[in-house]
């Protein structure tokens, strides 16, 4: 059985990525929720803790779906380790090309206490090119739901934080949009479809 290993996102737990899981293990994957600390740990860090979790991993080919932050996790993980088990990836609402909300956040009394190590080689920029050497899809959301609102209201189609083009990176295999906000992603039918479909074919679908 393949496994499929999913990573969380900023301020998360691993139980957020369970709706998820069960439907990947519908699909007859077996799944595998990596914990990390989003805050005390710089994405870097928190990819080599990674590495470390994989080793003791059984199988020979290993999935990876990750949200938000842990896309760019991800990112650190590919760019440090090239010795890795073939499998294909899946990136949700992950701004790759660094979050404009995550910087103004930032720029807010308090909030850089908030957002903690994240924002190093993170959502603040300067995350490693892709280089993973396997499929690469991006879901991106067009539902303006969440916090980012906060900030005021945008014209750039995003997910409530993360805006569409923050999604981009050279490399992609293949990127689509959905109606769906940041949070929404986790709980989705038609972004669960379309992750299993991808890890299936190396492609999204057309018809969902």
């Amino acid at each position: 059985m393949e496994t499929v290993v999913l990573l969380h996102g900023l301020w998360m737990k691993p139980v957020v990525m369970q709706p998820l899981a069960l439907r990947l293990r519908r699909a007859d994957y077996a799944t595998r929720c990596f914990s990390y600390s989003s805050l005390a740990n710089t994405p870097q860090q928190n990819a080599r803790s990674l590495h470390q979790y994989l080793q003791s991993l059984p199988g020979e080919c290993v999935h990876f779906v990750a949200h938000s932050l842990g896309g760019i996790v991800l990112m650190h993980y590919f760019h440090l380790y090239k010795d890795v088990r073939p499998g294909r990836v899946v990136l949700l609402g992950s701004p790759v090309a660094g979050s404009e909300r995550a910087s103004q956040f930032n720029q807010l009394p308090f909030m850089q206490t908030v957002m903690g190590k994240s924002t190093e080689q993170g959502l603040l920029g300067e995350v490693p090119p892709w280089s993973g050497g396997r499929d690469l899809g991006m879901i991106a959301g067009s539902r303006s739901i969440g916090v980012g609102n906060l900030l005021g209201r945008s014209t750039e189609t995003n997910d409530g934080i993360v805006y569409v083009y923050e999604t981009q990176v050279p490399g992609l295999t293949d990127h689509v949009v959905l109606p769906t906000s940041h949070s929404g992603m986790l709980i989705s039918d038609k972004v669960a479809q379309q992750v299993i479909h991808f890890i299936k074919n190396g492609y999204f679908s057309l018809a969902m």
